[in-house]
């Protein structure tokens, strides 16, 4: 079958991506992404070995042991319900099914939870900081390193907006299994921060792969993700746009040394966002947390800035640009014509702004 990386128009003509340093029923948990229209069982679970015998070598898969994945999936996106870990993980199985493991992890001094806010006791889980010593090696975050929570106040603080973030992947997850494309709980890689010069980065709140497949073959598709809850103003919620264009257009200075007289060291010619992506990744806005009337005011406002900054407007001539409600994600797919386009349009699916 054949694969292809998206299209995209001629674009123009240090240090890699990585993610930004770390600054019983569960009633009251965000709801879950609609749920595919059809569900297959996996397969058993072969008997899951002591968290301890992790081992950093193996690749993770549907056949892969509960709680390395859960120690895995926290390791990577720093904090989950247990409602959020199943469809994440495990969407086939019950909540004890995962309640046990975790349990058994925090026993274990590897994960522990704090409790959200008005929700009747929802558990929030997080890695402790020896469990983000046993994952730092597991290959399923190399070049990631794992996030730790040093007290249950600490992890408060992030609650909101971490979890809205594992919110929008659900729903992409959700989508791909839905449709038979490729989105897994790895795919999905939170804060990634990139140099845009001056010293200064943009900072994705996630970067999302996703492959699309279909009789024409498969698509790989990339994003740069900001979920905005609305506890930053309208503009400065708008200059990301400027971020992202100063990313498109950031060119590291060229620098040629003498080492030892023997070797010298050029920089790579072409913008430095072609060390890590093929074509530069479509950057998507998900909103929630406001009336509806709000949320489209932000939009408009992001389409403004769009319009009106010269260097988005050049990169939106080449990168798609969109935003959506999660609630709409949620409710409808990411695929659905739930997406507003930046420049012009009518709503599409986030795959042909």
């Amino acid at each position: 079958m054949h694969t292809a990386f998206e299209h995209t128009r001629p674009c123009p003509t240090g240090q890699g991506p990585r993610p930004a340093p770390a600054s019983g029923p569960e009633p009251g948990e965000p709801p879950l992404p609609h749920p595919p229209e059809s569900t297959t069982p996996a397969a058993a679970s072969p008997p899951a070995p002591a968290p301890a015998t992790l081992r950093p070598g193996h690749t993770s898969s549907p056949g892969e042991s509960l709680p390395h994945l859960l120690l895995a999936g926290l390791a990577l996106h720093r904090m989950a319900t247990t409602r959020q870990l199943i469809p994440l993980l495990r969407p086939d199985v019950s909540r004890p099914t995962v309640s046990a493991p975790l349990n058994k992890l925090r026993r274990l001094g590897l994960v522990d939870f704090t409790v959200l806010p008005s929700s009747h006791r929802t558990r929030v889980w997080y890695l402790t900081g020896e469990g983000a010593r046993l994952t730092r090696d597991l290959p399923e975050l190399r070049g990631r390193p794992p996030f730790t929570v040093h007290s249950p106040e600490a992890a408060s603080l992030k609650i909101p907006h971490t979890l809205a973030v594992l919110r929008t992947h659900l729903a992409f997850a959700a989508d791909a299994r839905r449709r038979g494309d490729e989105h897994g709980p790895f795919d999905w890689t939170p804060e990634v921060a990139h140099p845009i010069g001056d010293g200064e980065r943009v900072i994705a709140d996630a970067v999302l792969h996703y492959t699309l497949t279909g009789s024409g073959g498969r698509t790989k598709l990339r994003a740069f993700l900001e979920i905005d809850r609305t506890t930053m103003s309208s503009e400065r919620l708008a200059t990301k746009l400027i971020d992202y264009a100063r990313l498109f257009t950031h060119t590291p200075q060229s620098m040629t040394r003498a080492r030892h007289h023997q070797h010298t060291a050029t920089a790579r010619p072409g913008p430095a966002w072609l060390r890590w992506y093929p074509v530069f990744p479509r950057v998507l806005f998900v909103l929630t947390n406001a009336s509806r009337r709000t949320l489209e005011n932000r939009i408009s406002d992001l389409k403004a800035m769009t319009a009106q900054h010269p260097h988005v407007a050049t990169m939106a001539r080449t990168v798609p640009l969109g935003a959506a409600v999660l609630e709409d994600l949620e409710t409808h797919g990411p695929y659905a014509k739930v997406w507003t386009p930046l420049v012009s349009g009518e709503p599409t699916s986030w795959a042909h702004l």
